[in-house]
């Protein structure tokens, strides 16, 4: 093969990627996400773990309080985040529909010591953000009066409870787990899908277009065609990824071995993109190879992620900076299947463009 032959094909198809408007839009959404992912975070990560929301904001809410006097009245004063009104029920909820309370809570009258329990009930907003952040702050303070209820309570019970000791441990940061476990690998990862569904389109635009014939006769090989727009996709995912892991370091978040990364997701993203080129080669027709295609790649990323050492986790240790990650073994191998998927594809588009000088 020819490297310069290979190179112009490259350079033309890099300078054509601006007239691929679906890209573009991919890769701008991706920088939305990279330049804004302090701000996204505190959105995207409430959605599994609801109690981050609590330290998210430091706005002080209005909270009704109806019903008997006890020490619920006293945590809800000491808590910085609630301004408490004492208020009959009909006037709290009034004040609640109108949207003056961000909540109003009503305790019953029955005693700490009854029989039956204390069912307090919490009025708030429907389909509502600020309802989620208050009820997660409030939650904190039932739970202390909670447990005072438990001690009150507590000589009822027949039997002495057995003292369970749990390893001491630090709570896990939803922060933590969202940018690290799923952030990270999404930015750096996208760019290679987006690649491996470009080259589809560069590879089959020669079969609609009817340019291969012309492509064949001069001394441009059909091989060294597709090598050269194999390597204008390539190029994009480290520029791409790169760029996401310096706007992420501007966001203060701090990826740790960034160039082992980047060369992971380089050899993962060829690996990808000769797969699709495969199965454009195979199938010509757009549409067809997208489908197989996408239906392929699904199937591949849920056998790999089975894997205890796929390259996610290993991503995600990486970036974390943990101990006992292989990643010279996983870019070794990941390598090796680059490698192997290169062959099969340079003598592949060999054999196809021999055909097509033939005339078959």
């Amino acid at each position: 093969m020819n490297t310069r032959h290979i190179a112009i094909i490259a350079k033309k198809e890099f300078l054509g990627l601006n007239h691929e408007k679906t890209i573009l839009l991919a890769v701008l959404l991706q920088l939305f996400v990279a330049m804004f992912s302090s701000f996204l975070m505190v959105g995207l990560t409430s959605m599994y773990d609801p109690s981050s929301l609590s330290t998210a904001t430091r706005v002080r809410y209005g909270v009704g309080l109806t019903g008997a006097n006890t020490t619920l009245d006293q945590y809800l004063g000491e808590r910085a985040d609630f301004q408490v009104y004492r208020m009959d029920l009909s006037t709290g909820l009034a004040a609640l529909k109108e949207r003056k309370l961000a909540a109003v809570i009503y305790v019953p009258s029955t005693p700490p010591d009854a029989l039956d329990p204390v069912q307090v009930t919490l009025y708030s907003l429907q389909n509502d953000i600020q309802t989620a952040v208050v009820q997660v702050k409030l939650k904190e303070v039932l739970l202390q009066y909670e447990e005072d209820l438990r001690e009150v309570r507590s000589a009822r019970l027949s039997a002495t409870p057995r003292e369970v000791r749990f390893p001491t441990g630090q709570r896990s940061e939803g922060f933590y787990e969202f940018v690290f476990g799923l952030l990270v690998p999404l930015l750096v990862f996208m760019p290679a899908i987006i690649a491996s569904s470009l080259i589809i389109d560069l590879i089959t635009e020669e079969y609609q277009h009817n340019t291969l014939e012309t492509l064949v006769s001069t001394p441009v090989s059909f091989a060294e065609v597709v090598w050269g727009k194999v390597l204008a996709c390539e190029l994009l995912v480290p520029v791409q990824s790169g760029a996401w892991l310096l706007l992420l370091a501007a966001n203060g978040i701090r990826v740790q071995n960034p160039l082992p990364i980047l060369l992971l997701v380089s050899l993962s993203s060829l690996a990808l993109i000769l797969l699709s080129a495969l199965t454009a080669l195979h199938y010509r027709e757009r549409t067809a190879a997208q489908f197989i295609y996408s239906t392929a790649l699904v199937v591949v990323i849920l056998v790999v992620v089975a894997i205890p050492g796929n390259p996610l986790n290993v991503i995600v240790r990486a970036a974390t900076g943990a101990p006992g990650m292989d990643l010279p073994g996983t870019i070794g191998i990941v390598g090796a299947a680059a490698l192997s998927l290169g062959y099969v594809t340079h003598r592949y588009a060999q054999w196809i463009g021999q055909r097509v000088q033939n005339g078959s």
